[in-house]
């Protein structure tokens, strides 16, 4: 039995968000618009969202200090804000960190969570949730997470419930033109990221392959764009948020596996951007499954590779390091801790092709040894 569930709306297109602004009519009275300190401002998406509730005579509360890899305290002090200005729904605009930083935001204004028992007490409602990116990688305008750092564990952790599906995400491709070579890279390979993890995952259905080979599609159809950084071409913006929104409906059904597990050390002790960590480890990671796959008769690395029109891993690793630039470095010790923080995530189960510890220092060596 195959299931699929996707209950966002998706509207696109030029000025999809004020043209469709009545959409967010039915949200609510008073928004929280929660995003981060500048792009939103400059991209012009700020701009739309407020004239989109001024014209449905909807007000709101402003939380504009979203960082990268936001925390618990940062959420509940977009929380806390919430509740004193009697917010009723939240529009998140932004990258994945506003985007995640309002669905749990969400979660945490209408019930009563702890900070030290976020990620394991249950709730049974959430604000009402529009979601608007301005980058095209993350895919959280249409997933059920919102992850965050999580000291505690010193990685990410993931506030997951059907509940904090957006309600509706308007996808305009114009809010990405402004995006550096850098973060434009970094977050096609998280998109890319998504599909390839989706259909390595256990949950991986016809589904959710059908999807994840069209968004890798078009990530390979964008590669010439991604390596020069010039999306002026109207026609590409649209492809690369359209991959990247696609490839986030692959992993709301499927989840994420054991590369996302590696890529969070990367990011929460080194800094390293979030789609870029991804990048770094997809090769190795691919490498290690297709000789798994050998002993199985299995083909998800070939599929993955006809997908973006390549014929080996070689191929792969070549187009994957021009994106990339140098790579980091990293120690034995540093690649031992990794591991061993990889080895207790829930992404491990999740993988079709499971790897023990060995298999992940062998990645992470091979990714970013010394």
């Amino acid at each position: 039995m195959t299931n699929y569930y996707m209950p966002t709306k998706i509207v696109g297109g030029e000025n999809a968000l004020v043209d469709n602004a009545p959409l967010l009519g039915g949200l609510g009275k008073k928004a929280l618009i929660v995003t981060g300190r500048s792009s939103a401002k400059k991209n012009g998406s700020l701009d739309d969202v407020i004239r989109a509730l001024e014209a449905n005579g909807q007000v709101y509360a402003l939380f504009d200090r979203v960082t990268a890899n936001p925390t618990i305290a940062g959420v509940f002090e977009a929380a806390e804000l919430a509740r004193r200005e009697a917010c009723d729904f939240v529009v998140a605009v932004g990258g994945g960190s506003s985007m995640d930083t309002g669905k749990a935001v969400a979660a945490i204004a209408v019930n009563s969570l702890s900070a030290r028992a976020l990620f394991t007490t249950p709730f049974d409602k959430a604000l009402p949730v529009a979601a608007v990116p301005t980058t095209a990688g993350t895919g959280s305008e249409v997933t059920q997470y919102a992850i965050l750092n999580n000291d505690a564990i010193q990685s990410k952790s993931s506030l997951s419930s059907p509940l904090l599906f957006p309600r509706v995400a308007f996808l305009d491709a114009r809010y990405i033109l402004s995006l550096s070579r850098n973060t434009l890279i970094n977050t096609a390979l998280d998109a890319l990221s998504h599909a390839v993890e989706g259909m390595l995952g256990a949950r991986a259905s016809a589904f959710t392959d059908a999807a994840a080979k069209s968004g890798i599609r078009a990530f390979a159809e964008c590669l010439s764009a991604l390596r020069s950084g010039r999306i002026d071409d109207p026609a590409v913006r649209e492809k690369l948020l359209f991959a990247a929104t696609l490839d986030g409906t692959v992993i709301a059904n499927t989840g994420t596996i054991a590369v996302h597990a590696l890529g969070y050390s990367l990011t929460y002790f080194r800094h390293i951007d979030h789609g870029r960590a991804n990048g770094l480890l997809l090769g190795a990671y691919l490498r290690f499954v297709q000789r798994k796959e050998k002993a199985s008769g299995a083909n998800r690395v070939g599929e993955i590779l006809a997908a973006l029109g390549m014929d080996s891993l070689d191929e792969f690793d070549v187009v994957i390091d021009g994106l990339l630039g140098e790579r980091e470095k990293f120690t034995d010790a540093e690649i031992e801790q990794y591991a061993g923080i990889a080895l207790q995530a829930k992404h491990i189960a999740n993988s079709a092709v499971r790897p023990d510890k060995a298999d992940l220092l062998e990645v992470l060596a091979r990714s970013l040894g010394g």
